[in-house]
């Protein structure tokens, strides 16, 4: 499986859908990241994040590089204000009980790639 959609990756991670209805969305990767720097330089458009942040400032880094979905790491839920942020931005959030650990492996298993550092650090 390389490409799979947003309602597929539900299904994998066990997850819940917090806001967003484009479930057949083509998602292309993942990156698993709490550094928001790191999102930056690694996250390709397309993909989908696995974090455990849930403030706005994550919504608007993955709008910043053409992520589809965020999916939140342990149960975590976002912020109203969060919520609001990415229905407006056209980002599916989920969210998951399972561990990043766990959530990467799953995805792994099923070949879904990662994303990989196409960018040079300065």
């Amino acid at each position: 499986m390389q490409k799979v959609t947003v309602s597929e990756i539900r299904d994998i991670l066990e997850a819940e859908i917090v806001v967003g209805d484009e479930l057949e969305k083509v998602l292309d990767s993942a990156c698993a990241c709490d550094l928001l720097s790191d999102v930056l330089r690694c996250t390709t458009k397309g993909s989908i994040l696995l974090t455990n942040l849930t403030h706005q400032q994550t919504v608007r880094v993955a709008d910043m590089v053409d992520a589809f979905a965020i999916c939140f790491m342990r149960g975590r839920k976002p912020q109203k204000d969060t919520i609001e942020l990415a229905r407006k931005k056209g980002i599916v959030l989920l969210s998951t009980n399972l561990t990043t650990y766990e959530a990467s492996g799953r995805l792994y298993q099923k070949s879904f790639p990662g994303c990989h550092n196409t960018k040079k650090e300065s």
